[in-house]
């Protein structure tokens, strides 16, 4: 029997049988369901920003607006909150580069950055393309009879898998009144966690979710749905090099990489044909390797593509290492040994200030043993990031940071807390005198030939270095080629082969794991011997794995949000197909 026809033989076990009456109308509901919904934003397009003598003034989607310039900055505002845009005149006037603010995303929570650039077009004219972030959002709901008689459910959500947080039990029906059964996250009280309508004429579901209404409709007929990876009967995967495109990254193939594509062939043949019989079964989004610098695998499941930004949660903290490394690069008055509070505090270290805290240095942040009162894996601790972001008192993130106590002297103890990682992003304003957003787009975007992604912001607008950035795939996995080329992409270098050095190699300890500046340090088994590797790794089963030794790199993106079957990709899918793949000796 082929995995196509096991897929196939699952799904139709969600159905109910077609033969005998029902007593349960619950089980004509039996069934996958899928909804979309775009939730905007609504603003996008082409800006045109002109200047005459005294007077700037913006235009987008029919709406103009004046615009200020105040310290080199061009910003304006939208009305009602539908938008705004900064940015700075290049040093050459040729063009105006900054970023488009749009309003708060269903997806996060907060405002976004996207990069926008404005080319002359006529004199004192600059017009250019905004291309937020499209904030949709999917749902899947597979409803199926139990022997009990009851009707099992659960959602499946690939933006932010909020059906862990949504726990469903099971399916309910009174008449064309609907409900979902379950328990939210943490809490082992079951009570209704949505109600909603069944219109039995247009055989469509309706639920309200995270405050918006979403119209579910029966997809068991879809062969082609996104539900499934590659398709409801997906057959043999055959393999394709990646398509050459304009961003810099060469491209070849398994054989001349030197990488055996049976292994690799059984690992996607997996992926697109699993049953995705739970809400736990692995959610993979995007699988890509490079090896000598070369990508030469580039594979996309569940609708996903090259062109689709993806969300790289905590590991995006390894961007900020690299953020560091740059700006010291750069010339900025830093070192890992910088004190953190004198970097804030434009070389002045608060007098008042608490003594241990004025001895916790960059490197103290990069490597997590800052000893500031916070654990994310703790919900009590004050440091917590969800914690920190749940709060209302204090806006500034960073000031809520500084302000936490002291439990350790700094480089005791390494606990993991991202909190860490985004006070870096003071110390990089603070040292540097440029905005974030700008020092990104500078020193990392523009010689990493990045056209596009999305900061998320924290309350006061800046973007938040603890994780949370969308990226497109192939852009993202350029901070893994980097450390493997000891500091240039391309021929220019952008952090030291000293700061790459130090950011790959065990620094200190969390937990049962080796951690440098803000990346990890696993070691594999390979042939009759291990390798040693470096990761970048977020939520969900977002990974970059830099294999120095092979000169391999391997990244997956992955929507197994808060789920722990996240970890199968590096603790399974690696060391099991892609490893054993892999000469031992680069070509």
């Amino acid at each position: 029997m082929t995995r196509a026809s096991v897929v196939a033989l699952t799904l139709v076990a969600f159905l109910p049988s077609c033969g005998g009456e029902r007593s349960d109308p619950t089980l004509e509901l039996a069934g996958i369901w899928g909804a979309y919904r775009d939730l905007g934003p609504e603003v996008r397009g082409v800006l045109t920003l002109e200047h005459d003598q005294s007077d700037w003034m913006a235009e987008i989607g029919g709406v103009t607006v004046e615009a200020t310039l105040d310290g080199g900055q061009i910003a304006f505002v939208l009305p009602d909150e539908r938008g705004e845009f900064r940015g700075r005149r290049t040093a050459d006037g040729t063009a105006v580069v900054g970023h488009w603010i749009q309003p708060r995303t269903m997806h996060s929570g907060r405002q976004v950055a996207s990069p926008v650039t404005l080319r002359p077009d006529g004199e004192g004219r600059w017009q250019g393309d905004v291309v937020p972030f499209d904030d949709g959002f999917t749902y899947f709901l597979v409803a199926r009879p139990r022997p009990d008689g009851s009707v099992g459910a659960f959602l499946r959500n690939p933006e932010r898998n909020f059906g862990v947080f949504m726990n469903i039990d099971r399916l309910e029906r009174a008449g064309d009144t609907v409900r979902l059964i379950g328990s939210w996250f943490r809490n082992a009280e079951v009570e209704v966690l949505s109600e909603g309508t069944y219109d039995p004429e247009r055989d469509v579901l309706t639920f309200t979710l995270r405050g918006s209404a979403f119209d579910f409709e029966r997809i068991d007929d879809d062969p082609e749905s996104l539900f499934y990876a590659r398709g409801r009967d997906p057959g043999p995967w055959q393999y394709q090099p990646p398509a050459p495109t304009d961003d810099g990254w060469r491209v070849g193939t398994l054989e001349e990489a030197g990488i055996a594509a049976g292994p690799i062939r059984e690992l996607i043949e997996d992926v697109i044909s699993a049953p995705a019989d739970s809400l736990s079964a692995p959610y993979v989004h995007g699988m890509l390797v490079a090896r000598n610098g070369v990508l030469v695998l580039e594979e996309y499941f569940h609708g996903f593509d090259r062109e689709t930004p993806h969300d790289t949660r905590s590991a995006s903290k390894s961007l900020t290492a690299v953020l560091v490394g740059a700006a010291i690069e750069d010339g900025a008055p830093l070192d890992r040994s910088t004190p953190v509070l004198s970097a804030i505090h434009g070389g002045e270290i608060p007098p008042d200030s608490d003594a241990r805290k004025r001895r916790m240095t960059v490197e103290h942040l990069l490597t997590m043993s800052s000893g500031l009162d916070c654990d994310d894996r703790d919900s009590s601790s004050p440091g917590n990031e969800d914690v920190m972001q749940e709060q209302e008192d204090e806006p500034d993130w960073y000031r809520y940071t500084l302000a936490l106590s002291m439990i350790r002297e700094p480089g005791e103890m390494a606990v993991y807390c991202s909190i860490n990682s985004n006070l870096l992003g003071a110390v990089l304003s603070g040292a540097t005198g440029e905005s974030l957003a700008e020092l990104f787009q500078r020193l990392i975007a523009e010689p990493l030939e990045i056209d596009r992604y999305h900061l998320i912001l924290d309350p006061l607008g800046r973007p938040y270095m603890g994780g949370g950035i969308q990226w497109l795939p192939r852009d993202f996995m350029k901070l893994g080629q980097l450390m493997l080329n000891g500091g240039e992409w391309n021929g220019r270098r952008v952090v030291s082969e000293e700061w790459v050095s130090r950011s790959v190699s065990a620094q200190t300890r969390i937990r049962d794991r080796d951690y440098g500046y803000q990346w990890w340090i696993q070691e594999y088994p390979h042939g009759e011997g291990t390798v040693q590797a470096f990761f970048a790794g977020g939520n969900g089963g977002q990974v970059v794995i830099g294999v120095p030794e092979l000169d391999l790199l391997v990244t997956f993106y992955a929507g197994n949000y808060s789920d722990p079957v996240l970890y199968v990709i590096q603790e399974e899918f690696v060391p099991r197909y892609v490893l054993p793949a892999v000469d031992r000796v680069p070509e």
